[in-house]
């Protein structure tokens, strides 16, 4: 009968450790641990070389227009130097090294960005001598070839060789929705393929030289934003001998007018389906559906592109309409809550217009969704349902409905960002290389392209839900001012320094420290 081990241990008896022997070297005479060729790992590494026949140079097809690599026989895949895309790419490019060794880590080794090579350091192990494994480094050096990609020689033949374009508009009187869009498109990466952007009148052309591109795209748009869309195409050429034919497509995206902070009246049968919503309502995100929210009531409902292409219906204000307000008195009547997302709270306030100090005694008391912001002697932006002449049919389907006298939308920091001006952001974006209308109407607009895109600026600092799918780089001319004005809860709203990214920049040292590592 065998005894346990804890029986042994209980009663004081313990049982002798196994050691593990050693032997000698038989070149050198170093005691180690036993293996298959009774050397020692210095003496089997100066005799065998595990890395012998392995190929140290290889050749890439490389397409300097669009920064894409040629994977034979017709594939062009772009990536980016020192990506992990190209480290994969690479080492699909030594499949025949993987026959003989194994390879167990890789890493890029600094090379000058306009040498023309790639250098990879390599960690292999291989069988040696009667089944002993060897590890030991391998750098492979690969020599780019510049050659021009099919799309990328058609552009440089002839800029108007396109396939398909994209003809992206929204009937508005902004381009607020094309700066977020082409942010989107940026994080994302989905106009990569085109051939070349251009800006036209109320949209965005863009041009591909594949049907399938255009596809694509026009499928990432319509996940962003409520669009629709129609194709069409035209014949350019026919073969008859081959029964070969060249189209060249369009295609027709039509964004959806509803902007956020328009304020909108909901047709009945709109209404209905939303649960009887409204029917005044504003616009509070816009996605690829619309969020609606009633500004008296805190109650909201979504709109996707299908519902809303259904029953279309414009808006009676937009947000280039927004009259400023001072707020003279806030009483709330709920609790902060959350809807959608965004926190709200119902409140009455009395306001007047700023433009009617010293011209008229004219007080407004209205209920606001935004009493959890305001308090007395701050500044509101809201619609002058009061002083504006509204021609809605839409409104006018609705008998006997009381207007009130205005609409608050957010409040309004345009005091603080008076004593900013000339002040840049410790932020910046990054923009498509879009060919601009140098006309003299493209002149005249410059200006009103110009105040929009500082709204937009304005829009990303006072709505973190926005730059949620933004990426924002670090602004390295900024300048911190020591005059910052800090002024509790009422401060002006910027962007955190950990919701920055930093571009990539090699300076002459970091250059200088990589060449030492490497070597």
């Amino acid at each position: 009968m065998t005894t346990p081990m804890s029986d042994l241990a209980a009663s004081g008896m313990f049982l002798p450790s196994q050691t593990v022997g050693t032997v000698l070297c038989c070149i050198c005479g170093v005691p180690m641990t036993p293996n298959p060729a009774n050397m020692c790992v210095r003496c089997l590494r100066s005799r065998v070389d595990i890395t012998e026949g392995l190929p140290r140079h290889a050749a890439l097809v490389h397409c300097p227009e669009c920064r894409s690599y040629l994977h034979p026989p017709r594939t062009w895949i772009r990536a980016e130097l020192e990506s992990k895309e190209l480290l994969t790419f690479c080492l699909r490019r030594l499949k025949s090294l993987t026959r003989y060794v194994r390879i167990v880590h890789a890493e890029f080794v600094w090379t000058e960005p306009h040498s023309k090579r790639i250098k990879l350091r390599l960690r292999v192990q291989r069988e040696a001598l009667n089944g002993a494994i060897l590890e030991q480094s391998h750098l492979v050096e690969f020599t780019q070839h510049d050659n021009l990609c099919d799309s990328c020689t058609r552009v440089q033949a002839n800029p108007d060789q396109w396939i398909a374009a994209v003809q992206l508009r929204q009937h508005v009187s902004h381009r607020r929705t094309f700066f977020y869009l082409e942010q989107l498109i940026l994080r994302h990466g989905a106009a990569t393929r085109a051939l070349r952007i251009k800006e036209a009148d109320r949209g965005v052309d863009f041009f591909f030289g594949n049907r399938s591109h255009a596809v694509k795209f026009v499928d990432f748009i319509a996940s962003s934003v409520p669009a629709q869309y129609r194709t069409d195409k035209q014949l350019v050429s026919h073969d008859p001998k081959s029964n070969i034919y060249n189209y060249k497509h369009t295609f027709s995206v039509e964004i959806c007018p509803i902007c956020r902070e328009d304020l909108i009246c909901l047709p009945p049968k709109v209404a209905n389906t939303l649960g009887n919503l409204g029917p005044l309502v504003l616009c509070t995100k816009v996605s690829n559906s619309i969020m609606l929210l009633d500004p008296f009531t805190l109650r909201s409902a979504y709109l996707d592109a299908k519902q809303y292409w259904g029953a279309p219906f414009k808006t009676v204000l937009s947000s280039r309409q927004l009259v400023e307000y001072v707020v003279l008195d806030v009483e709330l009547e709920s609790s902060e809550i959350t809807v959608g997302g965004s926190k709200y709270a119902l409140a009455y306030a009395q306001v007047a217009r700023v433009s009617d100090f010293g011209k008229n005694d004219n007080i407004f008391s209205v209920r606001t969704h935004l009493g959890h912001l305001l308090s007395p002697g701050g500044y509101a932006l809201g619609y002058d349902l009061y002083g504006t002449n509204i021609n809605d049919f839409e409104i006018d389907k609705y008998k006997g409905l009381d207007l009130p006298h205005a609409i608050l939308v957010k409040k309004s920091y345009e005091e603080k960002r008076q004593k900013r001006n000339g002040k840049t952001r410790s932020w910046k974006l990054k923009n498509l290389n879009m060919e601009v209308d140098t006309t003299a109407k493209g002149r005249l607009d410059e200006e009103k392209r110009t105040s929009e895109y500082e709204q937009f600026l304005r829009d990303i600092e006072e709505n973190p839900d926005l730059r949620f799918n933004i990426s924002l780089y670090r602004n390295n001319e900024y300048q911190p001012s020591e005059m910052a004005s800090t002024v509790g809860g009422d401060d002006l709203p910027s962007v955190q320094l950990d919701e920055l990214i930093a571009e990539l920049s090699i300076s002459d040292e970091e250059k200088n420290d990589a060449e030492n590592m490497a070597e």
